[in-house]
């Protein structure tokens, strides 16, 4: 199993905003899920998905990047989203 921690600083104010975006997007999602962190640095929502491995990652991308009206309606949604975060990194692990 994979997964997959997509981490982004937020600026003052839009880490609640863009948790709640992604947790709306989680829903339609299997293996998906929003956090946000209540210890370590402010303002930072982690996005985890878990995937049956790399490929499987890779096509799930692909599907999101897909050019589908579901898919046009969600980046609708997220259209202001890179207003929301100063800077943001991925990690992606191997579950043994």
């Amino acid at each position: 199993m994979i997964i997959v921690h997509d981490t982004f600083i937020c600026k003052p104010g839009n880490a609640s905003k863009m948790a709640k975006l992604f947790k709306e997007w989680s829903k339609s999602q299997k293996g998906t899920y929003t956090m946000t962190d209540m210890t370590g640095q402010w303002h930072r929502v982690i996005m985890v998905s878990t995937h049956a491995s790399l490929a499987a990652y890779e096509e799930n991308s692909k599907k999101m990047m897909a050019d589908t009206p579901k898919n046009r309606a969600m980046n609708e949604k997220f259209k202001d989203m890179n207003d929301m975060y100063v800077s943001g990194s991925r990690e992606i692990y191997r579950v043994w």
